[in-house]
């Protein structure tokens, strides 16, 4: 089956300006088929996606969290929970603001002690082709990092897998998707293999 979804989305559980409920209705809109919820580690009210359960929604909804890790600095690592698998993404590298050198000893010095499955190749939903390159040894991910209204559905991946949690976080480890992204609103999606 052919998905599209989204694998960083903030909510009101954290600094989001979307209540959960938005936030559903928001993608669901947008076509997508699954997203994850990723709010902050550190901002995060507790029992905040115990609601989940009420809401009406053909949408798979994964729950995780932006975990802060210190490695030479802060990083952000996403967590997201399948029914059995998780997925661990380091996110927004270019955020850093440090030589792409230092990034990427850094990306590689957190996959030594903490697991890693994909890094994000995107800031905000915007492309950031300087970190699509081999030496990066993890599939290569776009995301929106959705924090408001408009930075919704800026990035994106898509596949073919079946449609159940599980699958669509085995496909993504195994770089089995493709990234797209909106150029501007009057454009249709630009698509790259990872």
């Amino acid at each position: 089956m052919h998905l599209k979804g989204g694998l960083h989305i903030h909510t009101t559980c954290s600094d989001g300006e979307l209540a959960i409920r938005e936030v559903v209705s928001v993608y669901e809109r947008l076509g997508f088929d699954f997203i994850a919820l990723t709010d902050h580690d550190f901002l995060m009210r507790p029992d905040c996606y115990a609601g989940l359960a009420g809401i009406k929604t053909d949408l798979i909804i994964f729950t995780g969290v932006e975990r802060t890790v210190f490695e030479k600095g802060y990083l952000h690592i996403n967590h997201i929970c399948g029914d059995r698998e998780e997925l661990h993404i380091f996110n927004h590298p270019s955020e850093l603001d440090l030589p792409f050198d230092k990034v990427r000893d850094r990306i590689l010095k957190v996959s030594q002690t903490l697991p890693l499955d994909a890094v994000e190749i995107t800031s905000k939903g915007f492309r950031c082709p300087e970190y699509e390159v081999a030496s990066i040894p993890f599939p290569k991910i776009a995301t929106d990092d959705s924090h408001t209204r408009l930075g919704c559905g800026r990035a994106w991946i898509e596949m073919d897998a079946p449609r159940d949690r599980d699958s669509i976080l085995r496909a993504v480890k195994a770089g089995d998707f493709w990234n797209c992204y909106i150029r501007n609103k009057e454009t249709s999606p630009w698509k790259s293999m990872p």
